[in-house]
């Protein structure tokens, strides 16, 4: 069931935005070589909790951390462990904020230093122009598909591929909720979006195949060729006459 957000409900998921965006901030400046991913973890849940929120992936379906943290071939859902970040890495931050009761999920990639090759650097930067391009067809009256036939046709202008088995989704008292928003598709397809519609926008881009395969921990999503991955999403509202951002700045 697809649920219409009143204004009440937007604004709190606006302050849940903003922890989110707030709590990306605050990982940005402790990502260096060195540093492991549990101290990411434990920094990123005492940070959402300082802030009045709490980490919603914690314990979702059994997830056993409070964000996921992906590198290299990893897509999504990596888990925090004792693994040190290396020069080089690609590091993706992946991670829903709950505050009063409705969330926010949202996700950045980073290059750890300037070792990557520009292949690489083409990947992350193209990964995140085609979440905006995404966004930009949100309006009421559009489909679901507009969004996902302008992600995928930017990416193969780039000769990225789309990851097709995993998509973005509705968001509002669950992480996950109704509908789908995949990152692939045909124009003019699929839902109507409506004012009030709250989703999160995510492509996962790859630089080899779009194919992938999950870890034997039952989480970690991989690509198949062991080729690089790079993940970009924003929770969004639909308005009156496009859409606003709710885990971005407030400025």
């Amino acid at each position: 069931m697809i649920s219409i957000k009143s204004d009440r409900e937007i604004e709190i998921m606006k302050e849940a935005g903003y922890i989110n965006y707030l709590t990306h901030q605050e990982l940005k400046k402790h990502l260096k070589p060195g540093i492991t991913t549990n101290e990411l973890n434990d920094i990123a849940d005492k940070f959402i909790r300082s802030h009045g929120g709490k980490p919603s992936c914690l314990g979702f379906e059994g997830y056993p951390k409070s964000i996921c943290i992906s590198i290299n071939d990893e897509v999504v859902h990596g888990i925090p462990s004792n693994r040190k970040i290396k020069k080089g890495d690609i590091v993706s931050f992946d991670f829903c904020t709950e505050y009063k009761g409705y969330n926010s999920d949202s996700a950045n990639t980073y290059i750890v230093g300037d070792e990557a090759e520009q292949n690489v650097k083409d990947l992350v930067k193209y990964t995140e122009e085609a979440l905006y391009v995404g966004l930009k067809e949100i309006k009421p009256g559009a489909k679901i598909g507009d969004i996902g036939h302008a992600i995928e046709e930017f990416a193969h202008e780039h000769g990225l591929s789309v990851v097709e088995a995993l998509v973005g989704h509705g968001v509002g008292t669950s992480i996950h909720e109704d509908p789908d928003v995949p990152n692939f598709g045909e124009k003019g397809t699929g839902l109507t979006l409506k004012k009030g519609m709250v989703i999160a926008v995510e492509p996962m881009l790859n630089l080899g195949t779009k194919e992938v395969c999950i870890l034997d921990d039952g989480w970690t999503i991989v690509t198949e060729d062991e080729m690089p991955s790079a993940h970009f999403e924003h929770t969004v509202v639909v308005t009156e006459d496009g859409y606003e951002i709710l885990t971005g700045d407030k400025k």
